[in-house]
C-alpha cells in the first residue's frame, strides 16, 4: 500500500469516526428531549405560563421566572455588546501588537473556559458585598455580563479578522480615516458573526445557573420585578429549585419549565441565523 492510499484510507476511517460520534451525540440528545417532552410537555399551558410559584405543584407556575429571565438577557445584552465589540474592535484594529497585548489576549482567552461558579463568587464578591447591589437584577446581569464578555470579544476578533485586508486598503486609499474604514467598510462586513457569537453567548448565559445561586437569587418569588434594584428569580434557578424536591409535580413542573428554556433558546439562536442570512444578503447587494 502506497503513502498516498494510506492517508485516503486513514481520511476514510476519521470521517465513519467523526459520523458515529456525532450519531452518538444526537441519540442521546434526542432522547434527552423526547424523555422532557413526554414529562413536561402535558403541564405546559396558559396557567402555567402565568401563574406564580406556589408550594402546591398543580398551581406552580413560572411567569416571575419568565420575566426574571428576559429582565437579565435584555441588561445582560445592553452591558455587554457595546464593552465586548468595543473591546474587539479596539485590539484587533487599534492596539499594537505587542508583550502587553498578547498577554491581555491570552487572559481573555483563558477567562472564556473558566467556571461559571467563579464568575458568581466574584459577582458575590463586588456587586453583592463591595457594591452593596444586594440580590438585585442589575447584580445578576452584571455578572452574567461578565461570563460573557471574554465570548463576545472573541468572536467580534474573529469576525474583524475574517474581513479581507484589501477592503481597508482600498478605504485608505480613497482618503479614509481609520475609524472611517472601520465604522463604514469593516464593522458591516463584520456584523453578522458579531451578531451571531453575541446571541450564542447570551445562549449561553440564559442557561447558566451557579451564577445566579452564588449571588443569592430568590427560588420564590410572587411578584413580577419593576425596575433594575429589584430581587428576582430565573427560569434556571426556578428549575433547580423544583428539581430538588421530592413531591412528583415539581419534577414534572421541571420538565415542563426546561422545554419553556429550550424554546426560547431556540427563538435566540433563530434570530442569530436569521441576522446572519440578513446582513449577508444585504452585503451582496
Amino acid at each position: 500500500m502506497t503513502r498516498l492510499e494510506r492517508n485516503k484510507l486513514a481520511d476514510k476511517l476519521f470521517k465513519v469516526v467523526a459520523i458515529c460520534a456525532t450519531a452518538v451525540a444526537l441519540v442521546f440528545l434526542a432522547a434527552l428531549v423526547i424523555d422532557l417532552i413526554y414529562d413536561g410537555a402535558g403541564r405546559i399551558d396558559w396557567s402555567f405560563i402565568t401563574s406564580f410559584p406556589s408550594r402546591r405543584p398543580a398551581r406552580a407556575g413560572i411567569i416571575a421566572a419568565i420575566a426574571g429571565t428576559f429582565w437579565l438577557m435584555g441588561l445582560t445584552a445592553l452591558f455587554a455588546f457595546p464593552i465586548g465589540v468595543g473591546a474587539g474592535i479596539y485590539l484587533e484594529e487599534y492596539a499594537k501588537k505587542n508583550t502587553f497585548t498578547k498577554i491581555i489576549e491570552v487572559n481573555i482567552a483563558n477567562l472564556a473556559g473558566v467556571p461559571s461558579i467563579i464568575y458568581g463568587l466574584l459577582g458575590l464578591g463586588i456587586f453583592v458585598r463591595t457594591f452593596r447591589l444586594d440580590q438585585s437584577l442589575l447584580t445578576g446581569a452584571l455578572t452574567l455580563t461578565l461570563l460573557i464578555l471574554p465570548i463576545i470579544i472573541i468572536t467580534t476578533r474573529e469576525a474583524l479578522r475574517a474581513v479581507p485586508s484589501g477592503l481597508r486598503q482600498a478605504s485608505y486609499a480613497l482618503g479614509a480615516s481609520q475609524w472611517q474604514t472601520t465604522y463604514s467598510q469593516v464593522l458591516p462586513v463584520a456584523m453578522p458573526g458579531i451578531l451571531t457569537g453575541t446571541i450564542l453567548a447570551l445562549s449561553r448565559a440564559i442557561g447558566e445557573t451557579a451564577p445566579l445561586v452564588a449571588i443569592g437569587a430568590l427560588t420564590y418569588i410572587a411578584f413580577l420585578p419593576e425596575s433594575v434594584m429589584d430581587p428576582f428569580t430565573a427560569l434556571p434557578i426556578q428549575i433547580f429549585n423544583w428539581v430538588s424536591r421530592p413531591q412528583k409535580g415539581f419534577a414534572i413542573n421541571a420538565a415542563a419549565a426546561i422545554i419553556v428554556l429550550l424554546c426560547i433558546t431556540l427563538v435566540l439562536n433563530s434570530i442569530a441565523i436569521y441576522l446572519r442570512h440578513r446582513f449577508k444578503k444585504r452585503m451582496r447587494w
